[in-house]
Protein backbone atom coordinates (compact mmCIF):
# COMPACT_ATOMS: atom_id res chain seq x y z
CA UNK A 1 0.00 0.00 0.00
CA UNK A 2 1.47 3.38 -0.87
CA UNK A 3 0.99 6.48 1.03
CA UNK A 4 -0.73 9.60 -0.12
CA UNK A 5 1.71 12.34 -0.50
CA UNK A 6 -1.23 15.48 -0.16
CA UNK A 7 -2.95 16.03 3.09
CA UNK A 8 -6.80 16.16 2.54
CA UNK A 9 -6.67 20.15 1.56
CA UNK A 10 -4.47 19.30 -1.14
CA UNK A 11 -0.98 20.75 1.15
CA UNK A 12 2.07 18.10 0.06
CA UNK A 13 2.69 15.67 2.90
CA UNK A 14 6.18 16.04 2.76
CA UNK A 15 7.82 19.73 2.38
CA UNK A 16 11.28 20.62 1.68
CA UNK A 17 13.06 22.26 4.50
CA UNK A 18 16.56 24.49 3.13
CA UNK A 19 17.07 25.12 6.47
CA UNK A 20 16.82 21.89 7.88
CA UNK A 21 20.34 22.06 10.32
CA UNK A 22 20.81 18.13 10.79
CA UNK A 23 23.79 18.53 12.42
CA UNK A 24 22.61 20.01 15.69
CA UNK A 25 20.87 18.23 17.78
CA UNK A 26 17.55 19.55 19.51
CA UNK A 27 18.47 20.96 23.29
CA UNK A 28 16.75 19.46 26.46
CA UNK A 29 14.41 23.07 26.97
CA UNK A 30 13.63 22.74 23.18
CA UNK A 31 12.31 19.13 23.60
CA UNK A 32 10.33 19.80 26.60
CA UNK A 33 8.47 22.90 24.72
CA UNK A 34 7.82 20.69 21.63
CA UNK A 35 6.69 17.43 23.73
CA UNK A 36 4.37 19.88 26.02
CA UNK A 37 2.48 21.93 22.79
CA UNK A 38 2.12 18.26 21.56
CA UNK A 39 -0.06 17.13 24.83
CA UNK A 40 -1.78 20.56 24.69
CA UNK A 41 -5.46 20.56 25.28
CA UNK A 42 -6.26 22.66 22.25
CA UNK A 43 -6.46 21.04 19.30
CA UNK A 44 -5.03 23.83 16.65
CA UNK A 45 -1.75 24.11 19.34
CA UNK A 46 -1.40 20.24 19.06
CA UNK A 47 -1.56 20.28 14.96
CA UNK A 48 0.61 23.36 14.99
CA UNK A 49 3.26 21.24 17.17
CA UNK A 50 2.68 17.86 14.95
CA UNK A 51 3.81 20.21 12.06
CA UNK A 52 6.94 22.16 14.38
CA UNK A 53 8.09 18.39 14.59
CA UNK A 54 8.20 17.65 11.05
CA UNK A 55 10.09 21.03 10.59
CA UNK A 56 13.28 19.51 11.86
CA UNK A 57 13.30 15.66 11.85
CA UNK A 58 16.95 14.95 11.79
CA UNK A 59 17.66 17.46 14.77
CA UNK A 60 16.53 14.98 17.25
CA UNK A 61 18.14 12.73 19.33
CA UNK A 62 17.23 8.57 18.73
CA UNK A 63 15.92 8.93 22.29
CA UNK A 64 13.77 12.29 21.50
CA UNK A 65 12.64 10.46 18.07
CA UNK A 66 11.62 7.82 19.35
CA UNK A 67 9.78 9.43 22.49
CA UNK A 68 8.07 12.20 20.33
CA UNK A 69 6.91 9.37 17.75
CA UNK A 70 4.80 7.66 21.23
CA UNK A 71 3.83 11.21 22.25
CA UNK A 72 2.29 11.72 18.66
CA UNK A 73 0.96 8.30 18.73
CA UNK A 74 -1.12 8.21 21.94
CA UNK A 75 -2.05 11.90 21.24
CA UNK A 76 -3.48 10.96 17.83
CA UNK A 77 -5.45 7.60 19.53
CA UNK A 78 -6.83 10.25 21.72
CA UNK A 79 -7.79 12.90 18.84
CA UNK A 80 -11.16 14.23 17.70
CA UNK A 81 -9.94 16.43 15.19
CA UNK A 82 -9.26 14.91 11.69
CA UNK A 83 -7.21 17.82 11.04
CA UNK A 84 -5.09 17.98 14.58
CA UNK A 85 -4.83 13.43 13.73
CA UNK A 86 -3.46 14.16 10.56
CA UNK A 87 -0.77 16.73 10.75
CA UNK A 88 0.26 13.80 14.18
CA UNK A 89 0.48 11.03 11.73
CA UNK A 90 2.27 13.30 9.24
CA UNK A 91 4.77 14.19 12.15
CA UNK A 92 5.22 10.65 12.63
CA UNK A 93 5.81 9.72 9.04
CA UNK A 94 8.81 11.99 9.22
CA UNK A 95 9.77 10.72 12.80
CA UNK A 96 9.78 7.19 11.83
CA UNK A 97 12.09 8.32 8.98
CA UNK A 98 15.27 9.00 11.26
CA UNK A 99 15.15 5.53 11.41
CA UNK A 100 15.24 5.59 15.12
CA UNK A 101 11.41 4.67 15.43
CA UNK A 102 10.44 1.17 16.60
CA UNK A 103 7.23 -0.11 15.30
CA UNK A 104 6.87 -0.39 19.14
CA UNK A 105 7.05 3.00 19.60
CA UNK A 106 3.58 3.65 17.84
CA UNK A 107 2.50 0.72 19.81
CA UNK A 108 -1.26 3.84 20.74
CA UNK A 109 -2.07 3.80 16.86
CA UNK A 110 -3.75 -0.08 17.54
CA UNK A 111 -6.59 1.64 19.84
CA UNK A 112 -7.24 3.68 17.16
CA UNK A 113 -10.52 2.50 15.59
CA UNK A 114 -10.28 2.13 12.22
CA UNK A 115 -13.83 2.38 10.59
CA UNK A 116 -14.49 5.63 12.06
CA UNK A 117 -11.71 7.59 10.08
CA UNK A 118 -12.08 9.39 7.42
CA UNK A 119 -9.86 7.10 4.59
CA UNK A 120 -7.00 8.90 3.95
CA UNK A 121 -6.49 8.97 7.63
CA UNK A 122 -7.20 5.01 7.93
CA UNK A 123 -3.99 5.06 5.33
CA UNK A 124 -1.97 6.70 7.02
CA UNK A 125 -2.40 4.77 10.31
CA UNK A 126 -2.29 1.26 8.73
CA UNK A 127 0.64 2.16 6.72
CA UNK A 128 2.36 3.16 9.63
CA UNK A 129 0.93 -0.25 12.06
CA UNK A 130 3.06 -2.37 8.94
CA UNK A 131 6.20 -0.54 9.14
Amino acid sequence: MTMRLTFTDGRPAFRFHPHDDRSSELKSHEFIKIARKVLEGDAKVRERAADEVTDHPGAYTPAQASALATLLAATAAEEVEDSAMEAELHAIVELTATGHVRLDDLSPLREINLDDLPPQIREYVSDLLEE
